[in-house]
């Protein structure tokens, strides 16, 4: 599975703006609804609500990966984005999240979905990568970088 079947160029968002969990929820939640007709907003970040009162998504680090399943996808959707200051995500490690990568599956992927949060996870994991995207101008740059890491895999 590679990243580049999940996210689109256009799903890199390079300056979130929200100041708080649920904030940045809505936010690309509101890009993939845009973008994918099939999503309804509010049944978005109700999924994505709910996964979240199960267990914080955010892993350290400065990494989120918020996920759910959803009726009416037909494939493993992406969103990327990034967080100059960081927000407070109730992180494993108490730190403030900075790069999100949202996960949205169908309803009967489990394994998919699965595979798909591993290789999010396994591409975050490395700092020095994680130091350029923070570093990266802008979305489009953004997505070259995760392009070029996921083509070492």
């Amino acid at each position: 599975m590679k990243i580049t079947d999940i996210l689109s160029p256009d799903m890199a968002i390079a300056d979130l703006k929200g100041a708080t969990k649920p904030e940045v929820l809505n936010e690309l939640a509101k890009a993939l609804a845009a973008k994918y007709k099939e999503i309804k907003l509010a049944d978005l970040t109700a999924v994505l609500a709910e996964r979240e009162r199960l267990g914080s998504t955010a892993i350290g680090d400065g990494i989120a990966i918020p996920h759910g399943k959803l009726r009416g996808v037909t494939k493993i959707i992406g969103v990327f984005g990034r967080h100059a200051q960081g927000v407070d995500f109730d992180s494993l490690d108490g730190g403030p999240s900075q790069l999100f990568f949202m996960l949205v599956a169908p309803e009967d992927s489990a394994s998919l979905h699965l595979k798909a949060l591993a290789r999010v996870s396994r591409l975050l994991k490395d700092g020095a990568f994680r130091s350029r995207l923070l570093a990266a101008k802008d979305s489009a740059e953004l997505y070259s970088l995760i392009k070029e890491e996921d083509n070492k895999y």
